[in-house]
């Protein structure tokens, strides 16, 4: 496919972000410490047909229901959610570190972990800014609108008062690391006003400028805020910052704690004075011109943005008038489809991944994103499916870097998890401990925090399932020092299952398998059920995994050798004779609930790929899955209906997979589950409430891209699940596949056209569509374009 001359290529974008001096930063964000100045580039090139980059409303955030309305700012590791009000903006401003709580290590008297705000701990919010322009209330302007430029990563508003017409910008600066609001006009008006930066946990600050504090668990953090205008005065009265008259005034905010990834440390760099330091950030970035700063902040976002396109046909005129909430409203009353909406709720999804996740923290049930200190479940890091749920897309959707965030996290807090499973798995009260007495390896908890600790139950196969998330990641990049990082948490995770399986007599035969100790399919059934069907197939992955590690680093044969002979030995699940489906527990009894949110007893058929419908899996396995899924049903939670729609899309069936995604755009009213207006993924917890819970935002757009590419290494399949809505024409470029493959792939009439597939890596690989198949031979860095799709 050629890149259109407006739009920057892959090759274009890393070309300016070495120009930017960028590079160097894409898959990382300097934690809160001191460092260089970025470059600043001279220009930067904007996309083509901007507009389908944009999203746009004709009301601000109400201050009261900023999580379902506020617009998201990020640069991975502070955040803000905007208001955008004419009158009064308000941010709400989080660091991805900012969290209460401690390691966690004491269990409570049921062998299981504490789980509260003090003990397990919490993210909350660093801090609130707010920007008073008194003349300027709602009801004194006209024609206000804001925007989300999804390509350049810009939050903007504009209305006009009297004749003047202005305008505010902001954005989240990676290279500068520091949150940038830009005020302008035209016309000659003026701002006169207030901002006042305030903390959320009681803080009495003693200057306007900054402040700073500490948590009760000796978390340092502090904030910093600096303006200049011109054309007026900016000056500091007491705790706030004045200014009038001003033409222009460009406001800039730091913010960050001294959390470091450092076990051994405490999780705390002593060093470090997080408010001197956001100080320092905020003059430096201030001294910068506003373009300056505009610019060098787009060309990092784009380099990032821009290795990625979807297009899922025309949207009509029509559609195109309605502001993005009432275009929410139109799809769910209308069987038409609106494809430019569709492909730019991916492309949000995409916004969320390079604003939440540059190197700090990984995205957690909330991403960056808070409006209190008391996000239902702390806000954790659930890891019996959410935290994986976040990074399904990265890699799928051209954002590989922002997957090491997940990667840097698990390795710090590795050593705390291996120390805390060793002291406490066997716990005598512990129902889940290892009946053989034997301990060894690491696990986790269903919940982890930044500290290293657990929280609510001991999730055994909880060590499996992020192995396979990180694995996967290896399967898309094929990084050798990728795989060198993991290789310390896939061993120790397999010494854990080593002294964990249990050895039986399957009924009614002499043959002896292994199976996994007492457990819980999350998050139903018997609490104390042996070879449930999600930990056999997590463990089962999990082993051939680390066996293909060891060969290719040449590492621990011996050991290899002993985990390819456990595997062998491994159960796996059977169609159940009682129900038809493939079984959940080793019974042939359904013991849970038919339409649970969780679908644990599919991991093998997605995230895995033990269960395919290719006829490599036995069909009464395929069947028994389809069964599963079909009983589970089409309604559910958003992260819920993410999940069930790519396994519909694995299953081929592009119909079901399709109407869950259009399921999950569906409004939320009242609290109920569906997209907020602001496109965040509301959870109902319970009728007429409603949270914002982010997996969802990332599992949805993970569905989109399974139905029109399906990959494993050695094997590409184009269009497995396209729908009839998208089928007219569409494109997608930057997409993909594992092997070691990117793909660039066009159809028209439900049949591709081209597909270009370039290797990053990867040498081998079958490109299928339908029943035809072509097998490609590519040195890394070549290319090939296939087009005869006739079958």
């Amino acid at each position: 496919m050629d890149t259109s001359p407006n739009e920057p290529s892959r090759r274009t974008l890393l070309s300016l972000a070495t120009t930017a001096g960028l590079t160097a930063t894409l898959g990382t964000l300097p934690a809160f410490t001191a460092f260089a100045a970025p470059a600043r580039p001279a220009e930067v090139p904007l996309p083509a047909d901007a507009s389908r980059h944009r999203l746009w409303w004709q009301a601000p955030g109400d201050e009261g229901s900023l999580i379902e309305q506020g617009l998201p700012l990020g640069n991975g590791r502070i955040g803000a959610l905007a208001s955008n009000d004419p009158g009064r903006e308000l941010l709400l401003i989080t660091d991805a570190t900012m969290w209460t709580g401690g390691l966690n290590d004491t269990l409570d008297k049921d062998g299981q972990f504490p789980y509260g705000r003090s003990d397990f701990g919490s993210f909350t919010l660093l801090a609130r800014l707010t920007v008073d322009i008194p003349d300027h209330d709602l009801g004194a302007v006209s024609g206000y609108r804001r925007t989300l430029d999804l390509a350049q990563g810009l939050v903007t508003s504009s209305y006009v008062r009297s004749g003047v017409t202005y305008r505010r910008e902001m954005y989240a600066s990676h290279p500068d690391d520091v949150i940038v609001l830009h005020f302008t006009q035209s016309g000659g008006g003026r701002y006169t006003g207030t901002i006042q930066l305030t903390g959320t946990h009681g803080e009495n600050p003693t200057a306007a400028e900054s402040f700073e504090a500490t948590l009760p668990n000796g978390l340092r953090y502090g904030a910093a805020v600096t303006a200049r205008g011109s054309g007026g005065k900016v000056g500091v009265h007491g705790t706030r910052i004045d200014f009038s008259g001003c033409k222009d005034l460009t406001v800039v905010v730091g913010a960050g704690t001294n959390y470091a990834p450092d076990a051994e440390a405490g999780f705390r760099d002593a060093s470090l004075d997080p408010e001197r330091l956001a100080r320092t950030k905020v003059r430096a970035a201030a001294t910068e011109s506003a373009g300056a700063l505009r610019r060098t902040h787009v060309a990092d976002y784009r380099a990032l943005y821009g290795r990625f396109d979807l297009s899922l046909g025309a949207s009509t005129d029509a559609q195109r008038e309605l502001d993005t909430w009432e275009r929410l409203h139109a799809r769910t009353r209308d069987p038409e489809p609106d494809p430019e909406l569709e492909a730019a709720y991916l492309q949000f999804g995409r916004y969320l991944m390079i604003s939440g996740s540059r190197g700090s923290l990984p995205l957690n049930l909330q991403g960056l994103w808070l409006d209190g200190n008391d996000p239902d479940w702390m806000g954790d890091y659930h890891t019996d499916i959410n935290i994986q749920m976040n990074y399904w897309m990265a890699d799928r959707t051209g954002l590989g870097p922002c997957f090491d965030a997940l990667t840097d996290y698990c390795l710090a807090q590795l050593p705390s998890w291996t120390d805390i499973t060793r002291r406490l798995f066997n716990d005598p009260r512990n129902r889940y401990r290892n009946s053989s007495g034997e301990n060894a390896g690491w696990t986790v908890a269903i919940s982890t925090n930044p500290y290293g600790g657990g929280g609510w139950w001991w999730h055994p196969a909880g060590n499996a399932w992020l192995c396979t998330t990180l694995w996967e990641h290896y399967e898309y990049t094929g990084s050798r020092e990728h795989l060198k990082k993991i290789y310390p948490l896939l061993k120790g995770a397999c010494e854990f299952w080593a002294a964990r399986l249990l050895a039986t007599t399957l009924p009614g035969t002499s043959r002896e398998v292994l199976v996994a100790d007492s457990d819980w399919s999350p998050e139903h059934g018997p609490l104390d059920a042996k070879g449930i069907t999600y930990a056999q197939e997590l463990v089962w992955a999990l082993f051939g995994n680390y066996c293909t590690a060891a060969a290719e680093l040449r590492r621990d044969t011996g050991y290899a050798d002993t985990i390819a002979a456990l595997r062998r030995r491994l159960y796996l699940p059977r169609v159940s004779p009682t129900t038809g489906w493939l079984e959940e527990w080793m019974s042939p009894d359904n013991l849970g609930e038919t339409t649970h949110r969780h679908l644990s007893p599919l991991v093998g058929l997605f995230p895995g790929d033990r269960i395919r419908p290719d006829g490599s899996t036995p069909s009464d396995i395929v069947a028994g899955a389809t069964a599963v899924l079909t009983a589970r049903g089409m309604e559910s939670f958003g992260w819920a209906n993410a999940w069930r729609s790519l396994c519909w899309a694995r299953l081929k069936d592009a119909d079901n997979a399709y109407q869950l995604f259009v399921n999950n755009l569906r409004p939320s009213t009242d609290g109920s589950n569906g997209t907020a207006f602001n496109l965040f993924d509301i959870y109902e917890v319970e009728r007429g409430r409603g949270i914002f819970q982010i997996d969802a935002n990332f599992g949805t757009p993970a569905a989109m891209v399974e139905m029109l590419l399906y990959s494993r290494p050695g094997h590409i399949e184009l269009l497995p699940a396209l729908p009839e809505a998208w089928a007219a024409s569409g494109s997608i470029r930057g997409v993909a596949a594992r092997g070691g493959f990117e793909v660039d792939l066009s159809w028209r009439d439900g049949r591709p056209t081209e597909a270009r597939v370039h290797s990053v890596g990867g040498r081998t690989t079958t490109v299928a569509y339908g029943d035809v198949s072509r097998t490609l031979t590519l040195k890394p860095g070549a290319a090939v374009t296939l087009k005869d799709f006739a079958r």
